[in-house]
This record gives structure tokens, C-alpha cells and sequence, in this order.
């Protein structure tokens, strides 16, 4: 998909998906600083193996902007190497601030546009931000978002619900009084593949494992699991007096390997004889 040519007049038209899914990128993973008189700034920090995103939202930006990267020690990592995109415009940051990127701390206070807006764009971003996008230990795919908004978790339980068919109800966990919200299997499969099309503006490794997923086949059933039997003293009763373990099972319409399992742990007396 070419990349259009930004101007002032259309900056973060949310029906433009590349501007949708920006604008859900930073209700998720932005930072806006408001300073004394017009001053502040807007600040975006990522990995550096993913710095070409926040050169996409320096080229959709029709004001000044810079990209930088660091290295600073964090609580989880030493000499961690970061890109910092920087944007200082009071006018971006008017408009931002009015489509609902509030200043300072603002995890529980997001929600999607009130105005029009593309909604698989702006939960993409979302998800890039704060979300997950993989396979679990058995191969099975998944599609997560973590977020403290109650909107938020509305809206990605309702549109999920649209493409996929799978209800969730969003609820806080206990730990950290966030909302967890995770599909696998099918759901995650038509989920993910709705949000992660072909030449979106996305997360270059998320992108990947999307892909993935689309390709992704389900094996072949399970055999199934040991039949699952509740005895009673008449069941037993049936078992000891048949003549053969083939006539109980006849009349009990049990597996032959059920019966004798049964008829065993009764005369080893691992089980009570009936009365």
C-alpha cells in the first residue's frame, strides 16, 4: 500500500486507516506531557528492532518531529537500546488531545473515537501496543489485549464478537485489576486475520506471526479419553453375577475394557463389594 503524502488538513483523520491505527497506538503505548504555557510534547518509545515503525508515524506526520535512539538501564534489562519518536507541535497535540489522548497518566481514561473512525485499524493498533499475537506451547494460535479501560475492553469483546462469533465479557483479573482478553483457536485465527491484512501498517514481527496464523490448519482430532463411568452397588451388582465379562457388557453398555477394569479392583478389593 503507497503511503500518502500527509497534510495538516487531513492529520489523524481516523477514517484513513494508517491514521486509525496510529491514534490506537498511542491511546495504548504514547505518552503526552503538557508543560508550562504551550509547552509539551508527545513521546513514543520502542525497541529499536522496531524503530521503522515510529519512522512510519514520523512520514504521517506533516509537522516537526524526530526519531532517536538510547541506551538506559531499566528495571527488567540492563543497556536496553530504545527509538524515541518526539513531537512537539501544540497544534498535533490540540488535535490529539480532543480525539481522546489525554494528557499525563491515561490508562483507565481511553476509549474509542466518538467520531467515525476504522475500527480493524484502530484495534490493530491497539494490540501492537498492548497486546499479543502467537502460538501457545501446544501450537495453538492466540489474539490478546491487556488494558486498565473499561471502554476499551468493551469495545474489543464487541467487535471480536462481530467477526468471530465468540462472546467474552470483559472482567478485572485480581492481580492487577486489569482486563485480559484472549481468543484462541478459530476465533483467533478470523480475529487475526481480519486486523492483520495484507499491507497494513502494523508491527513488522507481529505482522509475521500474523501471517502465520492465517496459514495456520488445525490437527486432527484427539482420540478420545478413557470412558468416563459412574459405578453404582447395582452396576457392580450386574458385573459380579453375569456370567461372562461380555454379557455385562452386554447389559451394562460398557466397554469390554471397563467391565474388566471394574471387575478387577472389586475381587482385588480396591473397590467396596456391593451389599
Amino acid at each position: 500500500m503507497a503511503e500518502r503524502e500527509p497534510t495538516a488538513h487531513q492529520f489523524m483523520d481516523l477514517t484513513v486507516p494508517e491514521y486509525a491505527y496510529m491514534f490506537g497506538f498511542l491511546q495504548a503505548d504514547g505518552h503526552l506531557y503538557q508543560g508550562s504555557g504551550q509547552k509539551g510534547s508527545l513521546t513514543v518509545e520502542l525497541s529499536v528492532r522496531d524503530v521503522d515503525l515510529l519512522y512510519r508515524f514520523k512520514n504521517l506526520t506533516p509537522y516537526n518531529s524526530s526519531v532517536v535512539e538510547r541506551t538506559r538501564s531499566t528495571n527488567f534489562v540492563e543497556n536496553y537500546h530504545s527509538a524515541v519518536w518526539t513531537l512537539c507541535s501544540l497544534e498535533a497535540r490540540t488535535k490529539l488531545n480532543s480525539l481522546g489522548l489525554p494528557y499525563g497518566r491515561k490508562s483507565r481514561d481511553i476509549g474509542p473515537p466518538s467520531l467515525e473512525f476504522s475500527r480493524r485499524d484502530y484495534l490493530r493498533g491497539l494490540i501492537d501496543a498492548d497486546g499479543s499475537v502467537g502460538f501457545t506451547r501446544r501450537g495453538m494460535p492466540f489474539i490478546s489485549l491487556s488494558t486498565s479501560s473499561t471502554a476499551i475492553g468493551t469495545y474489543v469483546c464487541s467487535y471480536a464478537q462481530t467477526v468471530t462469533g465468540a462472546m467474552r465479557r470483559p472482567r478485572r483479573n485480581q492481580r492487577d485489576h486489569v482486563y485480559n482478553i484472549t481468543y484462541r483457536g478459530k476465533a483467533a485465527q478470523t480475529l487475526t486475520s481480519t486486523l492483520y491484512y495484507m499491507g497494513c501498517l502494523s508491527l513488522r514481527r507481529k505482522q509475521t506471526v500474523a501471517e502465520r496464523i492465517t496459514n495456520w490448519v488445525r490437527p486432527p482430532a484427539k482420540k478420545p479419553g478413557p470412558e468416563r463411568i459412574l459405578w453404582t452397588s447395582e452396576k457392580d451388582k450386574i458385573l459380579l453375577l453375569a456370567p461372562t465379562i461380555d454379557d455385562a457388557c452386554a447389559e451394562l453398555g460398557h466397554s469390554r475394557n471397563a467391565c474388566r477394569a471394574r471387575l478387577t479392583k472389586l475381587l482385588d478389593g480396591l473397590a467396596p463389594l456391593p451389599a
